[in-house]
């Protein structure tokens, strides 16, 4: 990879560019938080030719909504539970869109 390759990465909001301590730093949290949060399918960080876990952005916002849950009393297990289901229902409510739309388009207009 070279340095052009990597500079255009840098928007790219999946590309796992930050390491455990500094998306602890990042989150203001600890690296056993995130652990935990992995642990629990929450999400699942890549990692490095070294062994080491590697966030992205993406990830990083998941974290922080569950930091925000457990800030807030929701044990972990159930912070990471309730993050999942509202990106199915999210993940639902536009697949259920997008079937609307199409059967809209889809019906025959009628002349007056």
């Amino acid at each position: 990879m070279t340095a052009d390759d990597s500079f255009g990465r840098l928007d790219d909001d999946d590309y796992p560019a930050y390491t455990m301590g500094r998306a602890a730093e990042m989150l203001g949290t600890t690296q056993g938080f995130l652990r935990a949060i992995g642990e629990a399918r929450l999400i699942a960080p890549l990692r490095s030719e070294g062994g080491h876990r590697r966030y992205s952005r993406y990830q990083l916002r998941i974290a922080a909504r569950a930091r925000e849950l457990v800030d807030q009393g929701t044990p972990i297990e159930a912070a990471c539970r309730i993050i999942i289901l509202e990106d199915q229902l999210e993940e639902a409510q536009r697949i259920n869109a997008e079937h609307r739309r199409s059967a809209e388009s889809a019906k025959p207009t009628t002349a007056a």
